[in-house]
């Protein structure tokens, strides 16, 4: 295939124009074809489609990839990934790759005569403006880059040529050119530069006048610095060169001296480097305040700084500091101005600030170092365009926009370790270490391993080398807070006291909010969860509150409209609090606080399972949530808060436990936060037994047991559930526990035990009026009829349960079973449609944060794609599936992506590599239990044992997944007992 962009999109098979049916069609390729060879995300394609997200957009785009898929060489060079659709383009196929590739020879091409030939050859490839007849935001930006790229070339092919002497011949080109472009200094200057070598120096210096009237009447400016001095050289009379030269900025500040340890972290940023060749590597550095994340950057930015000849740029972006964070648009600006662009011709508009850069950049090795981040929008402008740039961040948010919407790679620092202390105190306090190894250990220990307190503790022990080490630990007093341990009574080395000063210049309404700060459980707050905590009502005045802290630098901003304190910060409003606020006082806040928690969370989980919960009385101000998006957002975003609190709680607040571990139960499970599972249910289990609390009981029960169940923890999780039944009051916990213990049963081989608790279960939501949460119970039902061969009841059920999910735009409901039906269609042999199904049904699970579900459908869509031949697909999606099963710490999944990947390889015909991962699976499955992986695990053994001639082991094999499917009741069992008897080799299963 070929395509070109460097004029209208075209599209060839060979020498075959494809022509592109629709404006839809061609903006599809167009989008695809800018970002070649990188995934674009779902939401970026309809939006440049369609303008706007729209209804069903995603299936409408499916339609419009079919199409196009169905127009290219192999249909496969179009695929979908978890971060969207690539479409793969080989070396040579598109004209704008060939065109860059073609100035980079020229670049490197030291005979001017040839470099100027091969310029013209890249030249010659336009056919017009770039991504011609496509208007599309997603595409202008890289229309613009390449527009940019030609007018450099145009410039460095007329530079090569009067260096070859070729002045006579380019002096009607550069006039021509120099019509085209008049804005361009470079062009005019070459112009003149053409007509002085040619001996008509009048002409010259007139084409210098006619420049600076351009200039001055298109821009109001006067001719650069370069084009004044060509100007005043050729009025001398003066021998002129040409000259490329470009500037070769080395901006990175002096690294410390005293940097040890971070082996594991530099490594790290040394693998960003070398991971993906053809992509920007990008890497941020993220951590909390005082970490020692700038020092890090700054040892390797000079470790690697070899590798970039053409320059190392730096900014501190002051995302976290006592200014304003930097503009990206000033960044840029200095930036071009590093690289040699005088300041008049720095653009006015950032974004044309952000794409001069890229252009200048583009073939260039350069390292770009942003130190303190704010946020990943405060980055995105600033990223390069080429690939041979490499981009270092440091922050103290997690930037997760970068990692994923950029590719970038987090490397998440950590408090040192203990080894990597001792060589810092080392370092800092030489032969003292060495007196007393154990009291230098106790000192790491009091500083919690943070190099900004290891420093002060260290400056400490050097100013007072007569009391050795322990004195000093004992002045600080290490049973104490680190706030003690680091109150020196030196205001330069207190940090106590350089927050007092802070503290002392705030209004009294802000005091008193961060005091309030100090009882917050939460690592993060927003202004709702505070303004509960103060009993104001006023979400604004606490807004406005957190700005005068934020300005105070007493809180740290994040994104999102939340705020955070470092450990030393909330230990020091913790104190303040017991010393100002009352214990009544102090109660009344928290007392607040968990009712807001609980209402808020009741709203949130009544978008992931409606009705579960009964309705709270709106006693305090929440955040808005819209839809079920924004209720998963705010819930993956607070569970951990809500954890806290229901694990400290005791005395009069123990009941909070309970109500806690009622209301995250549905997001607990969605998320596959399963260990939180079992802690929250487990303490409320013990609180609501010591009260009396039936009804409580039962709902620590039923999540202990579902906890169980994720664990494949059968047994156990069967026992919960059926003590959870028992105590189960009223149709809604009885249906809820039904379906649990009726998914336990359909895992255990209890088939009919589970159809009664399944139809039991959705009766029983139909009769509590919960239509909603009755689609589950028949979802498990659809899918238990497909396993039994059943296809036409299961279509019914589940393309019931699909209508009435999407007519009340029920998104887990809806992914469940896209996720059933696309495992259905596989079945029955439809497996385009099972792929439409499952890609859907990923999209949805991804959207509403659905993470059990994710993993499941990331293995569902790799056998799909192994039934459709698209091995090389299907090992990607097993691969996914791996990672995040290891991941969310998941055995059985972990099991059957192996399992799922041998059968893959012996499709391919690869039995050695099949072999490997069948007994891999096996080892996995075999800790836990994993029953149906490991029988389908010794069912593939089987067979590779039996088409290498070895049946004896091929009988063993077969005969031992017999008997676990069996014991499953499960239908492969009478399928492989048929064969075994007649003696027929099993075939590989999609």
């Amino acid at each position: 295939m070929r395509f070109e962009v460097l004029g209208p999109v075209r599209m060839f098979d060979g020498d075959r124009p494809v022509a592109l049916a629709g404006a839809l069609r061609r903006n599809l390729l167009a989008v695809l074809l800018a970002r070649a060879n990188d995934p674009v995300p779902v939401t970026t394609l309809t939006e440049a489609l369609w303008g706007e997200p729209v209804a069903q957009g995603t299936s409408r785009l499916q339609v419009h990839v079919h199409r196009l898929r169905q127009e290219l060489d192999d249909p496969g060079r179009l695929t979908y990934v978890p971060a969207g659709y690539a479409l793969r383009v080989e070396p040579g196929e598109l004209d704008s790759a060939v065109f860059a590739a073609l100035l980079d020879d020229a670049a490197g091409e030291p005979d001017p005569g040839r470099a100027a030939g091969i310029l013209r050859r890249a030249l010659e490839m336009w056919r017009g403006r770039a991504y011609q007849e496509v208007d599309l935001p997603d595409v202008g930006a890289e229309a613009e880059r390449l527009t940019e790229q030609r007018l450099l070339a145009v410039e460095e092919l007329y530079a090569a040529e009067l260096r070859a002497g070729r002045h006579e011949v380019v002096v009607g080109e550069l006039l021509e050119s120099v019509r085209h472009n008049p804005m361009r200094e470079r062009l005019h200057g070459l112009r003149m530069l053409a007509l002085h070598r040619s001996g008509r120096h009048a002409e010259a210096l007139s084409a210098y006048q006619h420049a600076r009237e351009v200039l001055n009447d298109e821009l109001g400016l006067d001719p650069g610095p370069e084009l004044r001095s060509l100007h005043d050289q050729i009025r001398a009379g003066e021998a002129v060169e040409v000259s490329g030269a470009t500037q070769v900025p080395a901006q990175l500040p002096h690294c410390a001296t005293d940097f040890v340890g971070r082996e594991l972290a530099l490594s790290e940023l040394d693998q960003v480097l070398d991971a993906h060749p053809g992509t920007i590597p990008i890497a941020v550095i993220a951590g909390t305040a005082g970490v020692g994340k700038t020092s890090l950057a700054l040892r390797w930015a000079h470790r690697v700084k070899r590798r970039f000849p053409d320059g190392q740029l730096h900014a501190d972006l002051r995302g976290f500091g006592t200014d304003t964070p930097v503009e990206p648009g000033d960044v840029l600006a200095a930036w071009l101005r590093a690289l040699g662009v005088d300041g008049k011709d720095v653009p006015l508009d950032p974004a044309e600030r952000g794409a001069r850069l890229r252009s200048l950049l583009d073939g260039k090795r350069v390292l770009l170092v942003l130190d303190n981040a704010v946020s990943a929008d405060q980055v995105r402008p600033l990223l390069p365009g080429s690939a041979q740039c490499a981009v270092l961040v440091t922050s103290r948010d997690q930037l997760n926009g970068l990692v994923v919407g950029e590719g970038a790679r987090r490397v998440e620092l950590d408090r040192m370790s203990r080894d990597e202390a001792r060589l810092l105190m080392k370092e800092l306090l030489g032969d003292l270490v060495t007196d007393d190894t154990t009291a230098v250990d106790e000192l790491i220990e009091c500083c919690a391993r943070l190099p900004l307190a290891l420093r002060i503790a260290a400056e400490r022990v050097r100013r007072h080398r007569h009391r050795g080490v322990r004195q000093t630990i004992a002045e600080f007093g290490c049973a104490q807070a680190r706030l003690d341990l680091l109150d020196s009574g030196d205001p330069q080395a207190s940090v106590r006291t350089i927050f007092a000063a802070s503290y002392r210049n705030l209004p009294a309404a802000e005091a008193a909010l961060f005091r309030l700060l100090g009882l917050h459980p939460g690592s993060e707050m927003d202004a709702y969860s505070l303004t509960a905590l103060a009993g104001t009502g006023d979400v604004r005045a606490i807004r406005r509150g957190l700005a005068e802290l934020a300005r105070a630098h007493l809180v740290e901003e994040v994104a999102g409209k939340r705020v955070r304190l470092h450990d030393l910060l909330a230990s020091y409003a913790a104190e303040l609090s017991r010393l100002t606020e009352t214990p009544a006082e102090r109660r009344e806040a928290l007392q607040r606080l968990y009712d807001y928690y609980l209402q808020a969370a009741t709203t949130a989980t009544g978008f992931l399972a409606p009705g579960a919960l009964p309705e709270r009385k709106p006693a305090h101000v929440t955040p808005p949530m819209r839809d079920h998006e924004e209720a998963a957002r705010w819930l993956d975003a607070k569970h951990e808060t809500m954890m806290r609190i229901a694990e400290a709680v005791d005395g009069e607040f123990a009941h909070y436990a309970v109500d806690f571990a009622t209301v995250l139960d549905t997001a607990l499970d969605f998320g596959w936060h399963v260990d939180d599972a079992q802690r929250i249910h487990g303490r409320a289990r013990e609180i609501a037994a010591r009260s009396g609390d039936r009804e409580g009981e039962g709902v620590a029960l039923r999540g202990l047991g579902v906890a169980h169940f994720r664990r494949n923890e059968f047994g156990q999780a069967r026992r919960f559930l059926e003590r959870a039944l028992e105590l189960a009051r009223g149709p809604s916990a009885t249906a809820t526990a039904l379906l649990s213990l009726g998914e336990v049963c359909v895992f255990t081989g209890r088939t009919d035990t589970a159809l009664e608790h399944l139809r039991r279960s959705a009766r029983l939501y139909q009769e509590a009026g919960l239509q909603l949460l009755g689609l589950r119970p028949m979802i498990c039902l659809g899918r238990l009829h497909r396993r039994w061969g059943r296809y036409q009841e299961s279509l019914e059920c589940l393309s019931e349960a699909a209508r009435v999910a999407a007519a009340h735009r029920y998104q887990p409901a809806e992914a469940d079973a896209s996720y059933a039906l696309a495992g259905l269609h596989r079945d029955l042999g439809r497996h385009a449609d099972a792929a439409e199904h499952a890609e859907r049904a990923l999209v949805l699970a991804r959207r509403t944060r659905f993470r059990f579900l994710e993993g499941l459908v990331l293995h569902r869509l790799g056998t799909i794609r192994r039934c459709l031949g698209e091995y090389p697909r299907a090992l990607e999606n097993h691969r996914a599936t791996l990672v995040f099963a290891r991941k969310m710490r998941s055995a059985n999944l972990e099991a059957m992506a192996l399992t799922a990947m041998a059968e893959t390889h012996a499709a391919m015909g690869d039995d050695m590599e099949a072999s490997r991962c069948h007994l891999h699976a096996l080892g996995v499955a075999n800790s836990g239990s994993s029953h149906y992986v490991r029988a389908r695990a010794h069912a593939g053994l089987g067979d590779l044992h039996e088409s290498a001639g070895r049946h004896e082991s091929a009988v063993r094999h077969w005969e031992t997944a017999v008997r676990i499917y069996e014991a499953l009741d499960a239908p492969e069992a009478a399928d492989l007992r048929r064969r075994l008897s007649s003696d027929i080799t099993p075939s590989v299963p999609c």
